[in-house]
């Protein structure tokens, strides 16, 4: 019998509102995606003026984070013609995303879900994931 840690919806909502106040921050508007440990989506919200195409890339993104366990970018510094791990975006039908701004969410060591932001530069979707994460962590109930 297995015991699994998953994020919840307010947990997601705690995410969400962080990598949005950062977005703000930035002026940039984002999709944001949060899923489960396993890649299920449980919240998503698309800032006004968020690109239609981020939409399924933020999901995306938190789905790879969560499922392979790592983060986007980690896939792509190894996504590279000759490298054993080139084409590891076509696989999982493309789900699985090379692109920067996808990021675990991991707690007391065990990756419980995934964000995924979408609409601006790797670096900017990297940097809005990882706020996200952040305000999480500092008030998420503890127990």
């Amino acid at each position: 019998m297995m015991t699994i840690n998953r994020l919840d919806l307010a947990d997601a909502r705690l995410l969400i509102e962080g990598a949005a106040h950062k977005a703000r921050e930035i002026g940039v508007p984002m999709c944001i995606a949060v899923v489960d440990e396993s890649g299920t989506l449980i919240a998503f919200e698309r800032m006004d003026g968020g690109k239609v195409t981020s939409v399924t890339i933020a999901q995306d993104k938190a789905y790879t984070a969560a499922a392979a366990r790592k983060a986007t970018h980690e896939y792509n510094a190894v996504n590279v013609p000759g490298s054993l791990t080139f084409g590891i975006h076509t696989e999982v039908g493309g789900r699985l995303s090379s692109v920067g701004g996808g990021l675990p969410v991991v707690v007391n060591g065990e990756v419980v879900g995934g964000i995924g932001l979408s609409s601006g530069t790797p670096q900017q979707d990297m940097e809005c994931a990882q706020a996200g994460i952040d305000h999480f962590l500092a008030r998420r109930p503890q127990g």
